[in-house]
């Protein structure tokens, strides 16, 4: 696997961190304290070289009994001023930083909230994940444990310079001229580390995807001896992994100990110059050993800053990553007219659709579903049934004609009012971590009373097996629900749309996973719960469909033929085909 390259269209590194700052601005009282706390620090290491002059020349040289009492309350000043300095500014920075990183996680999960449905399609759930807990993770130790070096130890660099040239600025020159060629090697190993960076994100986003594959389909792992398969993908993705982590850790134990000899070879050129007596003749024992130790003392913010630049490089890789999801378009909602009403009609006129660009879904799709009707979708799987259902919450949007609810297009409509008004079962149950009350008073519904949540279990069958659970609706369900059956499961998903009330119904298979007791029983409750609305409903066991006002058989995205059950039955077409072939089978 080759490093991965920069797209010359990202955003340079500066810009990037540029905007990562914008998030530290609001905590500006916070960041003063921490310049000024660090600005102490500085001072301090400064001023601990500084006094290496009257120690020596003063205490020892001259034995001035003044400088024998001063200089060592100075050092424990001095060294009290550090310690306190770097609390405060650590603590002040780790505040500004943590609060940095929630405001991003939280913006981060509001983008995935609103964003369309496409993107997760083509997006894996691992690395979404990714982003908010390991890419948002870099960005926290760029907004305060980077920073807090970067600045901190550049100040120290400055004020020991200062200090050096203020001593002898011939002994200086040496050093300096080497700042240079320790900025190339800083601007080369940036490079290399964000270039690495954006490689180890993709790859922990591969790890993540893998291992919650393997997680959640464990049973099928186990079932079909996937065994062996699933290590294969995660000894993958972990080995690419392993050797980018490795790069990355190559380049800054190379590129750390490169500055420290450079700063070793000025250092042993100014001692052989001084020792030499071209240059020491005009410096006391004090000066040239303050000198020294201002030097020596560049040693540790030199290589703290050398090896922070993984880190910065690392956390502009990541807003990198981060700030391209946030830029992202979020699910249009151009609409201006709010739908307020407790009848729904529904009109497709020539919908065409399709989820990739060379293969049409729906083609030039029309029908009508009059307020108060039945209308049952038929077809073989890939006809398109299930795609009409994703149509109409606008969960896509369609590429050709229109798509109209009483009479107007429903991109008309706000988001939030369409969506209000359409209650939803489909094939593939959601539930979450949550009570079973949680889960069916959900959203809109929160703050439903029990009473109300509790007839909508009984119309779906669904109560008395909650009220035998341990803490009854109080019972956390597990994830996804993995304490109930199939059949409990789609029961709870039922009683939510029963609890929404919204006058349009979309049953996606809502009875699939039942057995037939079950089925029956919840039958009759949506049966109930079907009178006087618009109600659509998609089902491969054509028994559960008799009933309906009216059903359209589809087959490759075309309406094939409509009727009742009996008119079909009677053309002895696609639909009567269709009935025979599941009967019997049954």
């Amino acid at each position: 696997m080759t490093d991965p390259e920069i797209n010359p269209a990202t955003p340079s590194g500066f810009a990037i961190y540029r905007r990562l700052l914008t998030y530290v601005g609001p905590y500006r009282g916070k960041l003063v304290l921490a310049v000024v706390a660090m600005l102490v620090y500085a001072a301090s290491s400064t001023g601990f070289a500084a006094l290496m002059k009257p120690m020596l020349d003063g205490s020892f040289v001259e034995r001035d009994q003044s400088a024998i009492t001063w200089v060592p309350v100075m050092i424990l000043i001095v060294f009290l001023a550090r310690g306190l300095a770097t609390f405060a500014s650590t603590y002040l920075m780790s505040t500004v930083g943590w609060q940095v990183v929630k405001e991003i996680r939280q913006q981060v999960f509001n983008k995935y909230l609103a964003m369309p449905t496409r993107q997760f399609d083509s997006t894996s759930s691992g690395e979404m994940i990714s982003r908010v807990t390991f890419n948002v993770r870099n960005i926290a130790v760029v907004a305060a444990d980077c920073l807090t070096v970067l600045v901190r130890d550049s100040l120290t660099i400055v004020g020991l310079l200062c200090l050096m040239v203020y001593h002898s600025w011939k002994l200086s020159l040496g050093f300096l001229i080497l700042g240079p060629t320790v900025a190339l090697i800083i601007h080369f190993a940036s490079k290399r580390f964000r270039r690495l960076n954006r490689g180890i994100q993709e790859s922990m986003g591969d790890v993540a995807s893998v291992l919650e594959e393997a997680v959640e389909g464990q049973r099928l792992v186990k079932i079909f001896g996937g065994h062996d398969y699933e290590r294969n993908r995660f000894d993958e993705v972990n080995e690419r992994n392993r050797k980018l982590t490795l790069k990355e850790i190559i380049t800054g134990a190379a590129s750390s100990p490169l500055v420290q000899f450079l700063v070793a070879v000025a250092l042993a050129i100014i001692v052989y110059l001084s020792s030499s007596g071209l240059i020491v003749g005009e410096v006391s024992v004090g000066v040239f050993m303050s000198f020294i130790t201002a030097m020596m003392m560049l040693f540790a913010p030199l290589k703290s800053i050398t090896n922070i630049n993984a880190k910065i490089q690392a956390g502009i890789a990541a807003g990198e990553s981060v700030f391209s999801v946030l830029d992202a378009d979020s699910e249009q909602d151009e609409g201006t007219t709010v739908l307020d009403t407790k009848e729904i009609e529904v009109r497709f006129e020539n919908v065409s659709f399709s989820y990739a660009d060379d293969k049409s879904v729906l083609k030039n799709l029309s029908f009508t579903v009059a307020a108060g009707e039945v209308v049952a979708l038929v077809g073989g799987s890939g006809s398109g049934k299930s795609t009409i259902a994703n149509l109409l919450p606008r969960l896509y949007n369609i590429d050709r004609g229109v798509i109209r609810v009483n009479g107007i297009d429903i991109r008309d409509y706000t988001l939030a009012s369409l969506r209000k008004h359409i209650s939803y079962v489909g094939q593939e149950v959601i539930l979450f971590n949550d009570t079973a009350h949680a889960n069916i008073a959900y959203g809109q519904m929160n703050g439903a009373d029990h009473a109300a949540v509790k007839k909508a279990c009984e119309l779906a069958h669904a109560d008395g097996f909650i009220e035998k659970l341990t803490n009854g609706y109080q019972t956390m369900l597990g994830e996804n629900g993995v304490l109930l059956s199939g059949g409990q499961r789609q029961r709870i998903a039922i009683a939510r749309a029963i609890l929404k009330d919204s006058p349009l119904l979309i049953l996606d298979e809502a009875t699939s996973a039942l057995d037939t007791e079950s089925e029956r029983k919840v039958q009759q409750g949506l049966t109930e719960l079907m009178k006087n609305r618009t109600t659509i409903v998609i089902a491969h066991r054509l028994s559960t469909i008799e009933n309906a006002d009216r059903i359209i058989a589809i087959d490759n995205g075309k309406i094939i033929e409509t009727g009742n059950h009996a008119e079909l039955i009677q053309k002895n077409g696609y639909y009567s085909h269709l009935h025979g072939s599941v009967a019997s089978s049954s």
